[in-house]
């Protein structure tokens, strides 16, 4: 065992592991066990009763058991684990006053690099916090942490009135339980949404302020980012944003809007549920139905008849026609 790792010295750990093999015996007889003069076992068996690590009984002389390792060690374990966090948490907070203190010393530095998944999150949480506007993003795979880990943070900025627009890849909207258990509350508490077939990288953008995106989509690649300030840099990925948002298809849960009363009484006649209006979200990003079943949960059989009904029930030979049918109702 190596209890060295915990805070303890070795000749402590020998008495220790001494004590765990020959249980109830006195200083003197764990002494000869040790090969240690007897004073210095006693010296080191008193730690270990002060540590929590051995018990002494009230006879004379005295006999000393050790407390069992899962009960000893885990306290030592989970104290050592603490402090690790809260060394972890100083190198990251001394981490972001050293680059602010860079920034105001030289403050032409446009892009910084980011090396480690810990900077990258705390980057985005900073820039989310810190956003007073709106925030702009590209959401898709792979992911530094899992998709909608942020979602509570989101919705308290959205509270606030902090504008959230966010075009959605083909395959995030198609990523198992991401539509209903994320996209769609985040919908409900007032982010626009947009999807997109393919997005060419991951970005977030903070106000007009900041942006952060991976160094690469592939393996690895997102385990090192680029912080963008304000600059020209900045600029020209805001613009690739307003312009991608003007391509992508919108998601809406929104009630119907005023029209004529045909269009109304159509909808009157079948509103759909949560579960149709996900299907023809999935649909108008133009997934596959093994992408829609894997995304619903459904088997593929499933998938293609509920296509079909729903089809059937827009009078649509098409599911771009389908899709088409759906806006026109206001479903979508």
């Amino acid at each position: 065992m190596e209890f060295d790792l915990l805070g303890l010295a070795e000749e402590t750990e020998h008495v220790y592991v001494a004590l765990v093999r020959q249980p109830r015996c006195t200083s003197s007889e764990l002494a000869d066990a040790c090969g240690m003069c007897a004073s210095t076992v006693g010296r080191l068996l008193s730690k270990l009763v002060k540590l929590g690590l051995a018990v002494q009984d009230a006879r004379r002389p005295p006999r000393f058991t050790a407390t069992p390792p899962d009960v000893a060690v885990t306290p030592l374990i989970n104290q050592r684990e603490h402090r690790l966090k809260e060394a972890r948490a100083l190198v990251l907070r001394l981490t972001e006053t050293h680059r602010e203190a860079a920034r105001i010393s030289h403050p032409d530095v446009a892009v910084e690099l980011l090396t480690s998944r810990e900077h990258i999150s705390a980057a985005v949480h900073r820039l989310t916090v810190d956003a007073s506007h709106q925030v702009r993003a590209f959401d898709r795979p792979p992911y530094v942490d899992g998709p909608g880990s942020n979602l509570d943070r989101q919705l308290q900025q959205q509270r606030r009135g902090v504008i959230h627009r966010v075009i959605y890849d083909r395959e995030a909207v198609a990523w198992p339980g991401r539509l209903n258990n994320d996209i769609v509350p985040s919908m409900k508490a007032g982010e626009q949404a947009r999807v997109h077939p393919e997005l060419p990288l991951k970005l977030f953008i903070s106000d007009d302020r900041a942006a952060i995106l991976p160094f690469s989509l592939g393996p690895g690649g997102q385990s090192v980012a680029y912080l963008v300030h304000r600059s020209p840099v900045l600029v020209a990925l805001e613009s690739l944003f307003e312009a991608q948002w003007e391509r992508a298809v919108p998601l809406s849960d929104a009630p119907l809007p005023p029209g004529d009363a045909t269009t109304a009484a159509e909808s009157e006649d079948a509103e759909p549920d949560e579960e149709t209006r996900s299907l023809l979200t999935l649909l108008a990003s133009g997934l596959t139905d093994t992408a829609i079943a894997r995304a619903q949960g459904w088997s593929e059989r499933t998938t293609q008849r509920r296509v079909h009904q729903l089809m059937c029930q827009l009078g649509a030979s098409t599911r771009f026609q389908a899709g088409l049918t759906a806006i026109r109702r206001g479903w979508l």
